[in-house]
């Protein structure tokens, strides 16, 4: 294996965060105004500028975009194409509806064998609808790989991924041999927009699509019945109440630390 490198993005198409979500009556994310998840706009970042350190795509590096969900989860990934990536990989089927993290990896797992000869996978810190942060950790488990999360930066060196996670008041130094699964923070870089030349090549790229029986994987291993938590119960956020407004009549200062002791925030 020479310096060149085959590197996998997760992307997922989650509700747009600029509107209110909405559980549907199955008890699932009502996902009818999707985007690509701005998160995983930095772990995409990230494999464009390794790719591009090594040549780019004509020197042989590969950065694929991996998806699972309903067909519209395709949008995810031709935004990702329109921003750089060389192809994409989209696995479907209506047996996923419901996936929760554990199902998802087994499933993304999956779709990485079948990609194979893989040297770097890559992820946002978390989706921006469960925000669980699990999917990495459990796909370096499914898929035996060593795992480094949450790096605000990222090298290769040789065959070795080195992170650096930043503390409250301290930054670690770690590493890891590839092939490897590394989870990027928003503070890794500055993601690049979608130009005009990259939306007309994105019209050419491949999206290969997989479905269940495909990964070898049936309906009973996914969605609802593979997973292992469920929504037992869900209602509408209560209406915001009026605030409490603190007049300065010179005792402003005590009247707010009244305020928050009897808030229990101090």
């Amino acid at each position: 294996m020479g310096d060149t490198l085959k590197i996998v993005v997760l992307v997922k198409h989650v509700p747009d965060a600029q509107f209110d979500r909405h559980i549907g009556p199955d008890r699932t994310l009502e996902r009818s105004e999707s985007i690509l998840s701005e998160l995983d706009e930095y772990a995409l970042e990230a494999a464009l500028q390794l790719s591009e350190a090594r040549g780019g795509e004509k020197a042989g590096n590969q950065v694929i975009a991996l998806t699972m969900g309903t067909p519209d989860a395709a949008n995810a990934l031709k935004k990702a194409l329109q921003i750089g990536a060389s192809s994409g990989v989209h696995v479907t089927d209506e047996a996923l509806a419901a996936s929760d993290a554990w199902a998802t990896s087994l499933v993304l797992a999956a779709a990485l064998r079948e990609i194979g000869d893989i040297d770097l996978v890559l992820a946002g810190m978390a989706s921006t609808d469960g925000e669980t942060s699990l999917v990495p950790a459990q796909l370096a488990e499914r898929l035996g790989l060593p795992q480094l999360t949450f790096a605000s930066s990222l090298e290769i060196e040789g065959r070795t991924a080195v992170i650096r996670r930043d503390g409250g008041t301290t930054s670690d130094t770690v590493e890891a041999d590839l092939p490897a699964v590394v989870s990027v923070t928003d503070q890794i870089n500055e993601p690049r927009y979608p130009n005009f030349k990259g939306i007309l090549a994105a019209k050419k790229k491949k999206i290969a699509t997989f479905s269940l029986a495909d990964l070898g994987l049936d309906a009973g291993q996914t969605g609802s019945a593979g997973a292992l938590t469920r929504v037992e119960q869900a209602e509408p956020r209560p209406a915001r109440t009026a605030g409490t407004i603190i007049t300065d009549e010179g005792d402003a200062g005590m009247k707010l630390v009244d305020f928050l002791a009897a808030q229990k925030l101090v």
